[in-house]
């Protein structure tokens, strides 16, 4: 083993340190800090104005996305994630939690959920969300990061965590927002010539509802989201000349919601009446995330624009 060692071409200082930087952020934890994970942020800048728990999404012993959670509501605020094209059916992958939001000294790894009748630890049922939570209740588990927005079968089966899915109804889950997330992979696909950094959160209600009236599992009154790419092609089609380097959306969650900032088109199918998606600038986006949380919100370092 010796050997090997000194066979092995020696690390440049810079190659040391980020060695060790990956060690020591392994053994610290992945709950708490977005440090190990800071690569799922446009320029390593994590979202600001929102508080809450950072969490770097670990699977197979490898980072796979960012998420901020919210403790309180047991559900996520965002996650953000670099965009590679889909590749194959969606896949069935078992729904997991996250143990260091239970144990800090946990493995950070995310842990599929017993078989029942197996029961779920107590720490993790008052920690955060759980698959009976959203059994029998009215919503689907709706991800934040999208296993469609991915190229990895790993990367595809770690979005299938309830840290990352919020409770969201289906004319949203399979109707609009659906379509916009397939809308967005096809424009990235096409276009964007460089990494793609997106960004898909929740804008809660006024008052907070929540799953089954349990106080548990806060239920969001609308989905975000927004992406940030420098790098793409000079020809584009006239109608797509606004959404590059970004451009975001807001998706309604709750079909009696007010038209304010999304309209409703009386025209679409009763499955999907009052679920509809308004496409946006980025900077429209941050202003209606100020209106709600009451606080100055920028998703991209410089809106994106910085070089």
């Amino acid at each position: 083993m010796l050997e090997a060692i000194f066979r092995t071409p020696p690390l440049t200082a810079l190659g040391v340190l980020l060695l060790l930087s990956s060690l020591l952020n392994l053994c610290s934890g992945d709950v708490g800090d977005f440090s190990p994970c800071l690569n799922y942020f446009h320029r390593a800048w994590p979202l600001k104005g929102l508080q809450g728990t950072p969490i770097c999404q670990r699977f197979d012993n490898r980072y796979h996305f960012a998420t901020l959670y919210s403790r309180d509501r047991r559900t996520p605020l965002f996650s953000a994630y670099i965009y590679n094209p889909p590749q194959g059916k969606r896949p069935k992958g078992n729904w997991k939690y996250e143990p260091q939001l239970a144990n800090s000294k946990a493995d950070g790894n995310m842990v599929p959920f017993p078989i029942p009748p197996a029961k779920v630890d107590q720490n993790v049922v008052e920690s955060q969300a759980v698959q009976e939570d959203y059994i029998n209740s009215s919503y689907t588990r709706g991800h934040l990061n999208p296993s469609q927005h991915h190229t990895d079968p790993t990367d595809r089966y770690a979005t299938f965590t309830l840290t990352n899915v919020v409770p969201q109804k289906a004319g949203s889950n399979d109707g609009p927002w659906a379509k916009l997330e397939s809308s967005v992979s096809q424009r990235l696909q096409a276009y964007c010539l460089g990494e793609a950094h997106v960004v898909t959160g929740i804008i809660p209600y006024e008052k907070d509802r929540w799953l089954k009236d349990k106080g548990r599992v806060a239920i969001p009154e609308y989905l975000w989201s927004a992406y940030c790419c420098q790098n793409f092609s000079q020809n584009l089609p006239k109608s797509l000349i606004d959404t590059f380097p970004s451009y975001a959306a807001i998706g309604r969650n709750d079909p009696n919601s007010t038209e304010e900032i999304v309209p409703v088109n009386p025209k679409r199918k009763k499955a999907f009446l009052g679920y509809d998606v308004r496409p946006m600038p980025l900077p429209t986006l941050e202003t209606y995330l100020k209106q709600r949380y009451g606080t100055p919100i920028s998703v991209f370092y410089e809106q994106c624009s910085g070089s």
